[in-house]
């Protein structure tokens, strides 16, 4: 399995995991030129308003949509996994499986289940698939991305196991 290289290491297992799914840096320059180009074409030598409206509007927009994409936060602590706002304790994890890009695309292409809760970011390359054992539960697991699926995998089972 192939891993990227991050600035955004996890945490050491022994204290949790911790991960933030951001976008890779280039997609700030990139969207932002983006907006500021379509700010332009809007503009088109307008005075007035139309002048800077396009550019006070759009810009704001573009970074507050890229903050919000990279907003997910994946942990492992106090004996939950939380994904976001979705918590889940790991009293009912029967299996964490570190899955590289092939993985994921089996997991969530041919492998699928409809009630399976996903949190999937397409610039994360890894994932784990968490597979649970919940008698009143009817997902059957649960396939998150991070761009350290080992790591994360190892912290689960070792939650697990210590509680």
């Amino acid at each position: 399995m192939r891993q990227s290289s991050s600035s955004t290491a996890p945490v050491a297992a022994t204290a949790g995991y911790a991960e933030r799914l951001g976008l890779p840096w280039w997609a700030w320059p990139a969207s932002l030129a983006l907006a500021g180009l379509l700010a332009a074409e809007l503009w088109m030598g307008a005075s007035g308003v139309r002048a800077w409206l396009p550019f006070v509007l759009l810009l704001p927009a573009a970074a507050a949509t890229l903050w919000w994409l990279g907003r997910i936060r994946v942990t492992v602590q106090g004996g939950e996994l939380r994904v976001d706002d979705a918590r889940l304790p790991v009293r009912f994890v029967a299996d964490a499986v570190p899955l590289d890009a092939a993985g994921r695309r089996e997991v969530l292409g041919v492998g699928s289940d409809p009630l399976a809760f996903v949190v999937q970011r397409p610039w994360v390359g890894g994932a784990v698939q968490v597979v649970l054992d919940d008698p009143d539960d009817p997902t059957p697991f649960w396939v998150v991305s991070t761009r350290h699926p080992v790591e994360l995998a190892t912290a689960l089972l070792a939650a697990r196991d210590a509680g």
